[in-house]
């Protein structure tokens, strides 16, 4: 796994400025995102997120409970992020309003990749009390995106015999960014979302 990035630290810290107070416990799961996607959760102890984050051991225990907590914060924010880039996009036509709206899930995927991996990849380490409340907000996005392509079929703009189904592969597709995104690559975060957008709509367009 990949550490983040200047950039991508950047973007994480001003996008958790107001869902994580105060600058301390910020710093601590920033901190603690970039360990899991290094070595993994389970290899990851409180002190080596105490390190990254320049604070002592202790100061851990001090915002969190314990390490899974702090993966349990992250993967929270992160469903949260990610739900709100999709209802973000209002548009009354489906067509577009899928373009736009796999243009920005995919973008986001590709930008904040190292913490994507984390919140789509460690599930399996939240207490069951953690993962519903995490499952809850996958629902949601789930739900969001069906109803985007049931509609485009009642407007008779997609062809999709089975909506949870093309809904899923759609999610799927643009999840998948933040496992093969590299910044140094030949395709920027905005460049991957419009590309996405095209070859979802070509999949789901009715001939």
């Amino acid at each position: 796994m990949t550490s983040l990035g200047e950039g991508e630290f950047a973007l994480l810290d001003q996008s958790w400025h107001d869902a994580i107070t105060p600058d301390a416990a910020r710093r601590m799961l920033i901190a603690a995102a970039q360990a899991f996607a290094d070595k993994g959760y389970h290899a990851t102890t409180t002190r080596d997120i105490a390190a990254r984050a320049g604070m002592s051991p202790a100061a851990v225990y001090i915002h969190y409970r314990s390490k899974e907590d702090l993966l349990f914060q992250i993967s929270k924010v992160g469903h949260e992020r990610s739900l709100k880039v999709l209802t973000a996009v209002q548009d009354p036509n489906p067509k577009d309003r899928m373009a736009r709206t796999v243009a920005a899930f995919a973008r986001w995927h590709a930008e904040f990749r190292t913490t994507a991996r984390v919140v789509q990849y460690e599930l399996g380490s939240l207490s069951p009390e953690h993962h519903a409340v995490v499952v809850e907000l996958r629902r949601k996005i789930e739900t969001h995106m069906r109803h985007i392509v049931e509609e485009g079929v009642r407007t008779e703009v997609f062809e999709a015999p089975d909506h949870k189904g093309a809904a899923l592969a759609v999610l799927s597709l643009c999840i998948d960014v933040a496992r093969w995104y590299r910044p140094d690559g030949k395709r920027t975060p905005e460049e991957i979302g419009n590309l996405y957008a095209d070859l979802v709509l070509r999949m789901l367009t009715k001939p």
